[in-house]
């Protein structure tokens, strides 16, 4: 896109900014919130004091179990122990009210045996049979006595249920075994003195009932030479000698870590949510232009035009941002800038004005001010400024009317001076804008000698400056990062940009503070200042009891 006046335009180019240095300034923005930080490891160390008070005291003991399952002969290697025990069912039935209750008893604990248990944890280490009982409580004694009474009370629930179902079948075959052996007595009786080729059916009968027999009588004594033997102690629980918990150091250490963690995370958190521009990168990315300068905060109660500019930090603030402006391509050329606020008050825009050109005159430029604050003009009583006479262009007696009435001279010490066209109320403050008289004050900055800057309301508040933006070189936004949101700037951006204009950079300001009339080596010029921030106060009302009764009907 060309601009407006042959200018190269760059609306949509904007500040590349590399991963690591958006990682820097984002971990600058978390520093921002200090109170969030720091109750996020107040609450960190006060879970770990919380958790160093809660386990200074508690012990663990521990008990190692390995189990067996019935069998006839335990060295028979082709029997397959890990297919024949659950250890997830074995791990529950050592934690059960069963087995709680047993252990209680043995220990004479006469609560709920749900309690007893409460201290309880059993785990099964992978790829074994092996249980581990682990008990914690506040005695180290008690602990091991607990731990080993329920590894106890275990063994022997389980060699019970073993027996019992051994003796059932035992019971069971026995039934079975009972009348097969009367039947077969009673038929040994009935062939005794009978020849086999006599009763060769019978005897078949009796041979079948022998077998039968047999084979119940061996299923009984492999029953009853069953071992039933639950499990091998292999870790006696013995009474702990140091405490269980981490300390009071590391849980302090971990504590402080968690916060830490959690400070930051509350933090970040906020710093998503939030939608105001809270540092230059915020600024500079909404608005896809670099951020010229950051001023002080300073007071109501200062003069617009910096005083003993030879060695004020403050005026040097602003050659710095003259002259990075005139090393910008865009506006070298033609030196036409407007300068705005994004909304609020336009004291601080006007301030970077005065003092831009000052800086500007400085270099021996001609400098000229172009108020266009139209409906509550306050510049010429805050300056120093005498009256000079009219452009040639304006003395052909065709109109008295802004912007051709008037032009004062402004005083800047030992930076020379400037000029100054000031706002004038007027009833159609868009046709004053756009008039041919105010074309032709613009049109001044052609000569490669003369720098204009205009001067406007806040954007969001009125239209004038999206009026003025094509017939500039650039626009310099003067904001405070706090005061305005993220979104409203890429708004104001795209406004800017919309309205064919660009946006060379951004003046970044702490805002104003209310002060008192300030003394001894600033005092020159004050009684100006104060006056005119007064007089800018009385315009403000005059102004807007202006506008209610007809000015801005008539816009």
């Amino acid at each position: 896109m060309t601009h407006p006046h042959g200018g190269p335009a760059a609306a949509g180019a904007g500040p590349v900014d590399d991963e690591p240095d958006l990682l820097r300034d984002q971990f600058r923005q978390l520093l921002r919130y200090p109170r969030l930080m720091a109750g996020g490891v107040l609450l960190g160390l006060l879970g770990g004091a919380w958790l160093g008070y809660s386990t200074s005291d508690t012990y663990v003991a521990t008990s190692d179990v390995v189990l067996r399952v019935p069998t006839e002969d335990p060295f028979n290697p082709t029997i397959a122990v890990e297919k024949t025990l659950d250890m997830n069912t074995e791990r529950q039935a050592a934690t059960s009210r069963r087995t709680a209750g047993r252990a209680a008893d043995e220990l004479g604990y006469e609560g709920d045996p749900a309690g007893f248990v409460s201290g309880l944890q059993v785990t099964n280490p992978p790829k074994s049979q092996v249980l581990r009982f682990s008990y914690t409580d506040d005695d180290p004694a008690e602990s091991a006595r607990r731990a080993n009474a329920l590894v106890a009370a275990y063994l022997a629930d389980r060699r019970e249920q073993t027996e019992q179902t051994r003796d059932t079948m035992i019971k069971g075959l026995q039934a079975q075994l009972d009348p097969v052996a009367k039947q077969h007595d009673e038929l040994a009786e009935q062939l005794e003195g009978r020849s086999e080729s006599d009763a060769e059916a019978d005897y078949t009968v009796k041979a079948n009932l022998l077998n039968r027999i047999t084979e119940l009588s061996n299923r009984i004594s492999k029953l009853k030479a069953l071992d039933v033997t639950p499990g091998k102690v292999i870790r006696t629980a013995t009474p702990p000698t140091s405490s269980d918990g981490p300390g009071w150091a590391l849980s302090l250490g971990l504590g402080g870590a968690v916060g830490i963690a959690l400070g930051l995370l509350i933090a970040w958190v906020r710093l998503v949510f939030d939608p105001a521009a809270r540092s230059e990168g915020d600024v500079a990315r909404a608005l896809r232009a670099p951020v010229l300068g950051s001023l002080p905060r300073t007071r109501d109660t200062d003069p617009l035009l910096t005083e003993d500019r030879e060695e004020s930090p403050l005026a040097e603030e602003y050659r710095s941002i003259a002259y990075r402006l005139a090393y910008d391509r865009r506006f070298a050329d033609r030196r036409r800038l407007l300068v705005a606020a994004p909304r609020g008050s336009s004291r601080t825009a006007a301030a970077v004005a005065v003092n831009l050109a000052a800086s500007f005159a400085e270099t021996g430029k001609r400098v000229l001010i172009v108020e266009a604050e139209l409906r509550r003009p306050s510049l010429e009583n805050q300056l120093r400024a005498r009256e000079v006479s009219r452009p040639a262009w304006t003395q052909d007696g065709e109109t008295d009317a802004w912007p051709g009435g008037r032009r004062l001279t402004v005083d800047a010490g030992e930076s020379g001076s400037f000029e100054l066209v000031p706002g004038a109320r007027v009833r159609n403050v868009a046709r004053a804008l756009t008039s041919p008289e105010m074309s032709r004050l613009v049109e001044e900055a052609d000569d490669p000698g003369v720098t204009v800057i205009v001067l406007t309301p806040p954007v969001f508040a009125y239209a004038d400056a999206l009026a003025l933006v094509d017939r500039v070189d650039g626009v310099l936004v003067v904001c405070d990062p706090r005061g305005v949101h993220r979104s409203q700037l890429a708004r104001l951006r795209d406004l800017i940009t919309g309205a064919g204009g660009t946006v060379l950079g951004t003046v970044m300001h702490r805002g104003q503070q209310s002060g008192g009339t300030r003394r001894g080596k600033g005092a020159r010029g004050q009684s100006r200042g104060t006056a005119g921030a007064a007089a800018g106060a009385a315009g403000a009302d005059a102004g807007r009891s202006d506008r209610d009764a007809a000015g801005r009907t008539d816009d």
